[in-house]
């Protein structure tokens, strides 16, 4: 049974530190109950004992490993049963180092998993209960590397893209539902995602460094806007509805019957 304010239950992955930590404390704080889920059940338990005394509300802990297919399978069956859930945040991932070329294939394996395959699923899932529902919302967490790959290593770069990509797409299908959907492009943000993926973060410019507590205050607002797609550091909301015009620029010519002139 949810509490008397609650807005439901907002799923939270990757909330034991970082992004996902400070969105729970903050979704709390907008009465929502939690499900808090992350391979760290120590930290998920102490910010749970916190959050239910802080903010009166309820708040589950769920330890799961998201890079394994049956405790992600296990998290979707939750998502499809639990009416009570009415809030995604898809932010567990993880970064890797390196080129390509070089990289070590098993470890990118695990990135595609969790920033790709159980970001799919999840969203998948909550997509259908919210859309019976007629309310719910989606928030996926990608990256500003989305748009601008060639500044990071291929496969976090592509896996960012793909977020994008099935954010935008996932809310032209659930138009009319109810259910709203955001894709949140940070650019640098403290967080341990840096340190875990052997990264030196302390050789990034400070002023391209952005606060975690900031940047969710900023994607929250944003959400709160109706925003399809927030980028917490970017000034001028007109610069992106302009990229967004170019493409649509482009769209009448993707598709012909014969190539350009240029190829022939």
């Amino acid at each position: 049974m949810n509490s008397v304010q609650s807005q439901g239950t907002a799923l939270v992955t990757g909330a034991s530190s970082g992004i996902g930590a400070i969105y729970a404390e903050r979704l709390a704080a907008r009465g929502f109950d939690l499900l808090l889920v992350a391979r760290d059940q120590e930290r998920l338990e102490a910010a749970a004992t916190r959050l239910r005394a802080e903010h009166r509300v309820q708040v589950e802990v769920l330890k799961a490993d998201l890079t394994q297919k049956d405790e992600v399978l296990k998290l979707e069956q939750r998502l499809r049963s639990d009416s009570s859930i009415s809030l995604l945040l898809n932010n567990a991932g993880v970064a890797a180092d390196g080129l390509l070329a070089n990289a070590d294939m098993d470890q990118l394996e695990r990135l595609i998993q969790l920033n790709v395959t159980t970001v799919t699923r999840l969203a998948s899932a909550a997509a259908a209960s919210f859309a019976k529902a007629g309310r719910g919302t989606i928030i996926n967490i990608g990256s500003v590397v989305a748009l601008f790959p060639e500044r990071f290593n291929a496969t976090y770069s592509a896996s960012k893209a793909y977020v994008l990509s099935l954010t935008q797409s996932l809310n032209a299908e659930l138009e009319g539902t109810g259910v709203k959907v955001q894709a949140v492009l940070p650019g640098v943000t403290r967080t341990e995602i840096w340190e875990r993926s052997g990264i030196d973060a302390t050789q990034i410019p400070a002023d391209m460094v952005m606060e975690a507590d900031d940047m969710v205050d900023a994607a929250l607002s944003g959400l709160d806007q109706g925003e399809l797609i927030t980028i917490p550091s970017l000034p001028d909301a007109a610069d992106w509805d302009a990229f967004i015009a170019a493409r649509h620029v482009l769209a009448p010519n993707l598709s012909k019957s014969k190539a350009a002139a240029r190829y022939t």
